[in-house]
C-alpha cells in the first residue's frame, strides 16, 4: 500500500526526504514529540546531521513537514469526495466519512497530528496551517452556504461550523488511537456523519 509520505513526496529524488520523515515519525510515535531529538532521528535514519537540516532546518521544521505532509493527504482524499457530495447533507457526509477512514488507514499519523497540532499552530507554520484549514473547509463552506439559504442548516457562526461537524469524530479517533475504545473509526463513520447533520440541520 502506497504510503501517506509517497503520495505527497512522490519521485525517485524524494526518497531519501521521505526515509527521514517516516524514520521520523516512528520515532516520535514511539518516544513522544518532547524525548525525540534530531540525534535520535538521525540514528534511526541513518542520515547526517546536515542532511536532515538541509531538508527541514530544525526539529520544528521537521514537526511541521510531518503534520502539514498528513494534512495535505487528508485533504487530498477529503476535497474530491466533498465536492462530488453534490447537496450539503452529502458534502458533510464525505468529510466526516474520508476523515475517519484516513484516521483508520494512518494510525500512526493521525496520533501525531493530535500531538502536534498545538505546536504547530503556535510555531513558525501557523500560516502555512491556517491555508490548509481554510481549503479544508473551503468546499465545505458553499454547500454550507446553500443549505442556509435553502433553510436546511442552521445559522450559526462561522467559526462553530468546524467543531460541530467534526468534532465528536475526531473525539472517537482520539479514544481509538490511544486504545481506550476499539471499533476503528471506519466502523463507525456513518453514525458520525448523521449526528454531523443533526447538530448544524433544521
Amino acid at each position: 500500500m502506497e504510503s501517506a509520505f509517497e503520495r505527497v513526496e512522490p519521485g525517485a529524488r524524494r526518497a531519501n526526504k521521505r526515509h527521514i520523515l517516516n524514520c521520523a515519525l516512528e520515532c516520535f510515535d514511539e518516544q513522544g514529540l518532547e524525548a525525540t531529538t534530531i540525534d535520535t532521528i538521525r540514528r534511526r535514519s541513518q542520515s547526517s546531521i546536515g542532511t536532515i537540516y538541509h531538508h527541514f532546518g530544525n526539529k520544528e521544521g521537521l514537526v511541521a513537514a510531518i503534520f502539514l505532509a498528513a494534512l495535505d493527504d487528508q485533504l487530498a482524499q477529503i476535497e474530491p469526495a466533498m465536492q462530488e457530495a453534490g447537496n450539503p447533507r452529502g458534502a458533510i457526509a464525505a468529510l466526516v466519512t474520508t476523515y475517519m477512514a484516513w484516521v483508520t488507514e494512518q494510525p500512526k499519523l493521525a496520533r501525531f497530528m493530535f500531538q502536534a497540532r498545538a505546536l504547530v499552530a503556535a510555531g513558525g507554520f501557523k500560516s502555512e496551517l491556517d491555508a490548509r484549514n481554510k481549503r479544508r473547509f473551503g468546499s465545505l463552506l458553499t454547500y454550507l452556504v446553500e443549505g442556509v439559504e435553502k433553510g436546511d442548516i442552521r445559522a450559526l457562526p462561522r467559526e462553530t461550523y468546524a467543531s460541530l461537524l467534526i468534532g465528536q469524530s475526531e473525539n472517537y479517533c482520539r479514544a481509538w488511537l490511544s486504545g481506550r475504545v476499539k471499533g476503528a473509526p471506519v466502523e463507525h463513520a456513518e453514525v458520525f456523519a448523521e449526528a454531523a447533520w443533526r447538530a448544524v440541520s433544521t
